[in-house]
């Protein structure tokens, strides 16, 4: 069986550490990885300090077919994660011509400041990558793709990159859940997985009209696989005198 294609998401800002802005990327950005399969493998939130960015992207892009960053590309001076990308890759920070022109067409109308200029510096030999919302384009360069951290602008710059990636299998996903408390599943949980180790399980807990369940989610590439693990938990909930149900409870 191949290797699955994996990815990180290095999530940038002092906003987000704050907990003034709620990130909205994450989410979007696992679901959409997920229905290419790529698997989403590790997320970091780390704040606008140039060494922490460089020591996080390294790390990543070793780890993991592919990196995506989101937040600190814009015109202000805490914008910096495109000068630390380029101290990542050790290359120049450059100002790229085509983001000029890009830019230049956005404002048109003499708005272009030195400030909204400085969104065409980046690493020397990176990739554009569009951005049909506000112009000023996000970049990649080798496995490191740099986007916006406004989610509009995020997803569009990602649904113009698509395309570059190249996913494994789609990684399904099934949802068995049950009114018992996992303390009563855990036991017989654990020989589910045992026997089925190509399916990752997970266990979420929930309290909902006075009563205790649990979300057992199944994910993996292989359908047989994954109905022959459902139809085991099944058993194990009505062996504990419970009911299984094939969604998370309203």
């Amino acid at each position: 069986m191949p290797e699955p294609v994996t990815a990180a998401l290095v999530i940038i800002g002092n906003e987000i550490l704050s907990g003034r802005t709620r990130d909205a990327n994450l989410s979007y950005l696992a679901a959409k990885l997920n229905e290419m399969g790529i698997r989403l493998a590790e997320v970091r939130v780390v704040p606008d300090v140039e060494d922490r960015i460089v020591a996080a992207v390294n790390a990543c892009r070793e780890a993991y077919s592919y990196v995506f960053t989101t937040g600190g590309i814009g015109p202000t001076h805490d914008d910096i994660t495109s000068q630390a990308v380029a101290k990542a890759f050790g290359v120049a920070f450059t100002r790229n011509p085509e983001a000029v022109a890009r830019l230049a067409r956005q404002y048109a109308g003499g708005d272009l400041n030195d400030a909204r200029l400085a969104m065409a510096d980046m690493p020397e030999g990176a990739l554009l990558i569009d951005n049909p919302v506000s112009g000023a384009p996000g970049f990649q360069i080798g496995n490191v793709f740099v986007l916006a951290g406004v989610p509009v602008i995020m997803q569009a710059m990602f649904e113009g990159l698509r395309g570059r990636l190249a996913g494994g299998r789609p990684i399904l996903t099934r949802t068995v859940s049950c009114y018992l408390a996992e303390g009563t599943i855990a036991p017989g949980l654990a020989e589910v997985q045992r026997r089925f180790p190509a399916v990752e399980i997970g266990s979420y807990p929930f309290f909902r009209s006075g009563r205790f369940g649990a979300s057992l989610v199944l994910r993996g590439e292989d359908e047989s696989l994954l109905a022959r693990a459902g139809e085991d938990i099944r058993a194990l909930i009505r062996g504990l005198g419970g009911e299984p149900m094939e969604a998370d409870p309203a």
